[in-house]
């Protein structure tokens, strides 16, 4: 850390950081979908987050995307070893009327 630069900067610095990589990484999933559901529940909540919350949302994101893709969607039910209070609130968000418009399911057009 450069002298002139306090601990609670350094940490700031690193937590911003560590917003980025978690907003690519919203953003970024694998497929349309996942991008739209994961990445719109996290940009505007993003910057209010607490390292806890953090946490939680990166566990999230270490699932697989077919997975997410297919609870986020309704396609099948959040198995009890995977729910968490993080991804039931990404759940409510991805039901919320307004977001659904937003969402096509590629199966559909097979």
């Amino acid at each position: 850390m450069p002298h002139n630069e306090t601990p609670q900067a350094a940490s700031a610095e690193a937590l911003d950081s560590r917003r980025r990589r978690i907003l690519y990484r919203a953003n970024h999933r694998g497929t349309h979908e996942t991008d739209i559901l994961i990445g719109g529940f996290v940009a505007p909540r993003l910057a209010t987050m607490s390292d806890a919350e953090l946490d939680a949302l990166e566990a999230v994101m270490d699932l697989p995307d077919a997975d997410l893709a297919d609870w986020l969607t309704g396609r099948m039910p959040v198995p009890p070893d995977k729910d968490s209070a993080m991804l039931r609130a990404i759940l409510a968000d991805a039901n919320d009327p307004v977001r659904q418009a937003r969402i096509r399911d590629p199966r559909d057009e097979a």
